[in-house]
């Protein structure tokens, strides 16, 4: 039998890399023509443009969830103990939070934004990287949690206040360390709650909840006439890192193919709207769409 010499794994290496290179130029080439075509896009985000900042996502690239349920809306009104376990949880994974960074496809959304191809971009994802990274046309679908609020007066408090607070009092939990979950939660189960001072609202003594929808809670309604006048504007519809598996992202696929408007997704994996989209790019994001800014910058000077 004979065995391949260093030359010819050479050759191998550099043809994969040019077949690669060749691939990528093709997916910029479509996605150039198609914001060509339809200038003035309404962005779609998820939870995949988080990733390379550390984010974790809730599902695989199948759509399929990859982790423990998360805290419902319901149980963390109704009951203590939950509120208990979601503030431990969250002590931990806050500080994570608090200093993630945006990724290359956050800066590249800002730049596409200041040179008017981004006229709006809604975002699935509660951390707040596209505002850090300058983006300013923003709709928080799912809300923010860098924010918390009051769910009986409406209060309002920045979250470092809160995490300040909690950990003074709860210098045990402040001490933990844990596996980082998705929108600010961490794995650090399997631990006495039972004693955590959770913070009430100093107004009121009211609940208080990051300003984020939670699962089985509802996207205000003024937040939702503000996306769909958004698409309403636009040319076309660009999906970054999203499966579309929950409806509140998903019905602007519907809306946007009810009012003719052509959809294109970058995302790696399936997406709920794979048979809605007039391009999908199975690339990353973080390649393709600083090229793309690159590209149309060039045009334009």
């Amino acid at each position: 039998m004979g065995c391949r010499g260093s030359g010819d794994v050479a050759a191998t290496v550099f043809q994969g890399a040019q077949s690669r290179a060749m691939e990528t130029d093709k997916a910029l080439q479509q996605l150039t023509e198609f914001v060509q075509r339809h200038p003035r896009l309404l962005v779609l985000t998820g939870a995949g443009i988080s990733a390379s900042s550390g984010v974790p996502t809730y599902r695989d690239s199948h759509g399929r969830w990859q982790r423990k349920p998360p805290v419902q809306h319901a149980d963390f009104m109704a009951e203590h103990t939950t509120r208990q376990r979601f503030w431990a949880r969250n002590l931990v994974g806050w500080r994570f939070m608090r200093d993630a960074q945006p990724s290359a496809s956050h800066y590249a959304l800002a730049e596409l934004e200041q040179q008017g191809v981004v006229q709006h971009l809604v975002t699935q994802n509660v951390d707040g990287l596209h505002q850090r990274a300058g983006s300013s046309r923003v709709i928080d679908l799912h809300g923010r949690i860098d924010r918390v609020r009051c769910q009986g007066c409406g209060a309002e408090y920045p979250r470092e206040t809160i995490q300040q607070w909690l950990e003074q009092r709860n210098p045990a939990f402040a001490r933990l360390a844990g596996a980082i979950a998705p929108d600010g939660d961490a794995d650090v189960d399997d631990l006495d709650y039972s004693n955590l001072q959770v913070c009430d609202c100093e107004r009121c003594g009211g609940v208080l909840k990051p300003d984020a929808v939670f699962f089985g809670g509802n996207v205000p309604t003024a937040v939702v006439a503000q996306a769909a006048d958004a698409l309403q504007q636009a040319d076309a519809m660009l999906i970054v890192g999203s499966s579309l598996m929950i409806y509140s992202g998903f019905r602007f696929c519907r809306w946007a193919q009810e009012q003719g408007k052509p959809m294109v997704a970058i995302n790696q994996g399936k997406t709920r709207a794979d048979d809605m989209l007039a391009l999908k790019l199975e690339w990353p994001c973080d390649v393709l769409l600083p090229a793309l800014a690159m590209v149309l910058k060039g045009y334009r000077n």
